[in-house]
């Protein structure tokens, strides 16, 4: 039993250590766990609550590497089913000086898209608070996006809060007009919706904070909160009763890279209203976890515990 659950794929990631090559040209590497539903299930249990992640393995190397890296997150594996007809995805990650760096999926017709809806039987909703969800899962394959469905349904009937990242990624989709109308749709079941200012504009055609709330809320009858994710800019929060909010980010030193800043804010805001903070106080908090992920090379290996995050937090509002 936890007080948090995510469904996703989590994937072995191999991070170039060569900066500004290519991934064709690169040969030196380092091994992370990755993949965004993970990064978030990693900074929730980071910062002191309990989780669980269902998602399927392959039995290969890279699911035995994820399984114990899980563990030592101190991640439930409660739901996590393993099958020895398909492998665990992979991915592979440029090293950059500056920009989002590319990264190349290894994830087609993987364990994790092969997922039943039959797997979510053995979950105990009894002490669940909140589900965290992706639009990256549903896109890995048909049979995906019927347990994604299937599990919402059995969060909405335990009555359990949900967040919705859109997590938009092209290449696992067959057109954007399917990804954006799926995403769309799928996003309407969240209470809370996280979407980035550009995943906004590709959503709904406008990188207007405020517009791009108002089109989720409009969207969900159950959407009762959106917040914009704004980058370096933090982030812009709208209820359903009209109150608007703008949450300012923290500056860093350094930027080592942007992969995993989305999933850390996430991470932020979930255990900020597990710890029963205002959603303004989550989003604050969510900009700090983001600022930790920028700094460091993996997707998640950055994020902060509690003791790392009062400090950050404290000595910022000193300045």
């Amino acid at each position: 039993m936890s007080e948090f659950l995510t469904i996703g794929e989590p994937m072995a990631l191999f991070a170039s250590q060569d900066e500004d090559v290519t991934l064709r040209d690169a040969t030196h590497f380092q091994k992370f766990l990755a993949g965004a539903e993970v990064n978030v299930a990693v900074g929730v249990s980071r910062l002191g609550h309990s989780v669980e992640y269902v998602t399927q393995l392959g039995e290969d190397p890279m699911g035995d590497y994820i399984k114990d890296q899980l563990h030592q997150n101190q991640i439930g594996t409660n739901y996590i089913s393993t099958t020895a007809d398909y492998l665990t995805g992979f991915q592979m990650k440029e090293k950059v000086s500056a920009g989002d760096p590319n990264t190349f999926y290894f994830r087609r017709g993987s364990a994790a898209s092969h997922l039943a809806a039959s797997a979510l039987d053995k979950i105990d909703f009894s002490e669940l608070k909140l589900a965290h969800l992706t639009g990256i899962f549903p896109g890995t394959s048909d049979e995906a996006l019927a347990t994604f469905k299937a599990l919402v349904a059995k969060l909405k009937a335990n009555h359990i809060q949900t967040t919705f990242d859109p997590n938009l990624r092209p290449q696992l989709w067959e057109s954007r007009e399917k990804m954006v109308t799926t995403i769309n749709s799928l996003a309407a079941d969240a209470e809370i919706i996280l979407p980035g200012i550009n995943e906004g504009e590709v959503l709904m055609g406008s990188r207007d904070p405020e517009a791009i709330a108002d089109f989720f809320l409009a969207n969900g009858e159950t959407t009762q909160t959106v917040v914009v994710k704004l980058g370096a800019k933090g982030a812009f929060l709208k209820t359903k009763s009209g109150r608007t909010y703008s949450v300012p980010g923290y500056k860093v030193s350094k930027v080592v890279d942007t992969v995993g800043a989305g999933d850390g804010f996430a991470a932020g805001f979930i255990t900020g209203r597990l710890d029963g903070l205002s959603i303004e106080a989550s989003a604050l908090r969510g900009n700090a976890v983001g600022s930790f992920a920028v700094q460091a090379p993996g997707d998640n290996d950055g994020y902060p515990t509690p003791d790392e995050l009062e400090s950050f937090m404290t000595a910022y509002a000193r300045l």
